[in-house]
């Protein structure tokens, strides 16, 4: 496929890279000029047959482009946007934004007042790194990594949905199918919470420097991602709203009741089954893979397979079937 991928941070450079590698004709831009330079200087060097252009214009990338990847935050798509339907771009859009609902109505919006971009699929990989840019973009970086692709009932076109599918697994992630909302719903407790975790607990060690002096795996691991440009953090979950408030609540009030524990006569007695809980439930992350099996490609039957935690491995060269696997029940 022919192949443009706009802004080239970590995620947007390292599919690049990827897809190059990959063998497809890849153009990638970046508003930064310092950013294109760096990856013109990078497709220099890649071998021959893995190379990229990287092009002084947007619409220099997206011309003739079969899909246009937004690798950009969340604030940026709207222009973007815009500019693509003002050029009468008619090839297939996804994006690599981390919240779901917000994007999807920008394209609905866009599509009513210019009566185009109707081959949208929104799409997340969960492959971020709390390192930016171009400089650390890496084209293993997809590796088993689980990747969501929108499928909205009646909406989202199933030929353009397993296209980007069988593209994306051939880079070895694994595809979940989802919702807009079901997606927003996950990553707000699984990703975006976390990262007001990580920074509210950065904060408050930071002013102790004992407690800095000591920190080791404990304050490492749950911190990692305050390291995280704070733009791109605040995107995320400001986003996300919604979803990060109800699931913020429901961590707050968990934390609640050991903050309550730790005011009981034997708060140790009060606080082990508060921990008993988390205990096996980080026992049972990550999911244990079932045997793959074949599934129809029917919205529904994806959607099913999502829900339940599932993904896709593998699209049939006939796009009838996908190559699923469940979780195993612990």
């Amino acid at each position: 496929m022919r192949i443009a991928v706009i802004g080239l941070g970590l995620i947007g450079g390292s599919l690049l890279r990827a897809l190059a590698a990959a063998g497809h004709e890849m153009l990638g831009y970046d508003a930064d000029p310092a950013t294109r330079a760096l990856a013109r200087t990078a497709a220099a060097k890649a071998p021959a047959g893995q190379r990229w252009q990287v092009t002084g214009a947007m619409l220099d990338a997206t011309a003739d482009a079969e899909l246009a990847v937004l690798a950009v935050p969340l604030p940026a798509i709207g222009g973007i946007l815009d500019e693509l339907a003002g050029a009468g771009y008619s090839g297939m859009i996804t994006d690599v934004t981390s919240v779901k609902g917000p994007v999807r109505d920008q394209v609905d919006e866009r599509a009513r007042r210019f009566g185009r971009l109707t081959g949208f699929v929104g799409g997340h990989p969960m492959a971020g790194r709390e390192t930016a840019g171009f400089a650390v973009s890496d084209p293993n970086l997809f590796d088993g990594c689980a990747w969501v692709l929108c499928l909205e009932p009646g909406e989202t076109d199933v030929a353009d949905w397993l296209t980007l599918a069988g593209l994306i697994t051939a880079l070895g992630a694994r595809v979940v199918p989802a919702t807009a909302g079901d997606h927003d719903r996950a990553v707000a407790a699984a990703s975006h919470v976390p990262h007001l975790l990580a920074a509210a607990l950065a904060t408050f060690a930071a002013t102790d420097p004992l407690a800095l002096t000591l920190g080791a795996g404990s304050f490492r691991d749950g911190t990692r991602v305050a390291a995280s440009p704070p733009t791109l953090s605040a995107a995320m979950s400001g986003g996300n709203a919604a979803a990060v408030r109800t699931a913020l609540d429901e961590v707050l009030a968990l934390l609640g009741a050991a903050r309550e524990a730790l005011d009981r006569p034997d708060p140790i007695a009060g606080l082990r089954p508060w921990f008993e809980v988390g205990t096996a439930a980080r026992a049972a992350w990550p999911p244990v893979a079932n045997e793959p099996v074949a599934l129809p490609a029917d919205p529904d039957a994806l959607l099913r397979l999502g829900r339940a935690g599932g993904w896709i491995i593998a699209v049939s060269a006939d796009r009838e079937t996908v190559t699923a696997v469940r979780p195993t029940a612990r």
